[in-house]
């Protein structure tokens, strides 16, 4: 049985084309490629990239200032930060809710539209393997050749679940039976329809977004779209520790707002999703609201029961 794209790459001694991680004394990291002949350099003094290649992961080289690096593979999260950018990048923390939440696995047919400078892609291509599907949907045919760089430099070359399309999701969106549809956009509720008759019942949209305001029209638009459950959304804020002796304490400084995200399901075709049971607080809606619990016409939601 043959090894997952890339995989590969992931153990074993160092190889010429490795992507090594270099971390000196105080924490900093630096990421280059392995080629025979060359040598790396820095403020500190040089070594020969030879000295690494077949030599194991967690070795320990030596410039000729006599500064101690640790050598390893960059995991995912440091590719990602470290790695060209053609557009902002989805952060590691977002890219594992992604896959978290909406419950991305092995083999599934997933269709993500903004591809920016290929994070997600490489996130979800390793989480759906080579027998998944991933079609990837992004307007900027620049940006586009940035993340096929990005992707095929992680995983050695092509992946085979990969395909690429530069052109607007809501006019070129032509896949059916799709399990997952991702959209890191700014106008997501302008795709609704493409991506309902894409998925299959029980599929989930995950939307990723920056602002309150993208994320409060989003969530109204997929309400009033009518083929999907009630939409979750949430962010995610990641704070380190320091941990030094009996001084432990949080880091002064955290990964905060990146953007939101948000989930949906699709309903089955013909289904109208339940009233919510419970009214909206009041001064949520305009004067105009007519909808449940308004007084002014509308069929009341029950209060939610505790």
């Amino acid at each position: 049985m043959s090894e997952p794209t890339g995989a590969a790459r992931r153990r074993g001694p160092f190889r010429v084309g490795d992507q090594v991680q270099l971390t000196d004394p105080k924490g900093r990291h630096y990421t280059f490629t392995l080629e025979a002949g060359k040598q790396f350099h820095t403020h500190k003094g040089a070594f020969p990239h030879d000295e690494l290649i077949g030599a194991p992961e967690g070795s320990v080289v030596r410039t000729t200032g006599n500064v101690a690096y640790l050598a390893l593979r960059p995991l995912l999260p440091d590719y990602v930060l470290s790695m060209p950018r053609g557009a902002a990048v989805v952060y590691p923390k977002d890219a594992g809710q992604i896959l978290a939440m909406a419950d991305i696995f092995a083999g599934a047919r997933v269709v993500e539209a903004g591809v920016g400078s290929g994070s997600l892609s490489t996130f979800l291509l390793r989480a759906i393997g080579d027998h998944g599907m991933l079609h990837s949907y992004e307007r900027r045919a620049d940006f586009a050749e940035i993340a096929t760089q990005n992707v095929e430099r992680y995983f050695g070359g092509p992946h085979p679940a990969w395909q690429l399309t530069v052109g607007d999701l809501q006019d070129h969106l032509s896949d059916t039976d799709v399990d997952r549809v991702i959209l890191d956009m700014l106008a997501p509720w302008e795709c609704l329809e493409p991506v309902a008759k894409a998925l299959v019942p029980g599929g989930i949209l995950c939307a990723y977004v920056a602002t309150t305001t993208q994320l409060a029209r989003t969530v109204e638009a997929i309400r009033e779209h009518g083929t999907f459950n009630e939409p979750a959304a949430w962010e995610t804020m990641v704070r380190t520790w320091h941990v030094e002796g009996l001084a432990v304490r949080p880091d002064h400084r955290m990964i905060g707002h990146t953007g939101f995200l948000l989930t949906a399901r699709r309903l089955a075709d013909g289904v109208e999703p339940p009233l919510r049971r419970r009214r909206p607080a009041k001064g949520a809606y305009g004067e105009d609201y007519t909808g449940p619990g308004s007084g002014s016409g509308g069929t009341a939601a029950p209060e939610s029961v505790s």
